[in-house]
């Protein structure tokens, strides 16, 4: 679907996989029960050069996503826009070159 999801699920597939089940098993708890796994994520994808440049651009959406999901911790369903503007952002990057190294 988007290109930021399918880096990440490449290269860090089981962390995905294993936030998203503590996720879905957690709906109350899930924001403090997660976090060890969220961050799990956080240092696969960071030696990812298309990530890190997701991570740089978008920075502003991601931050408004976190806050939201921490305002509507029991429905994260309220964060979708939030979503929307995060992964949109990441869509504009990812469709963007890579500079030469």
């Amino acid at each position: 679907m988007q290109a930021a999801l399918e880096v990440t699920a490449r290269h860090c597939g089981r962390e995905l996989e294993l936030y998203g089940q503590c996720v879905a098993a957690r709906p109350e708890s899930w924001q403090r029960d997660c976090h060890r796994l969220k961050m799990d994520i956080a240092r696969c994808t960071s030696a990812h050069p298309a990530v890190r440049r997701i991570r740089q651009a978008c920075a502003e959406p991601f931050v408004a996503f976190e806050e939201c999901l921490r305002r509507h911790e029991a429905d994260a369903a309220q964060c979708a826009e939030h979503v929307r503007r995060f992964l949109q952002c990441a869509e504009q990057v990812e469709a963007q070159p890579l500079p030469d190294s």
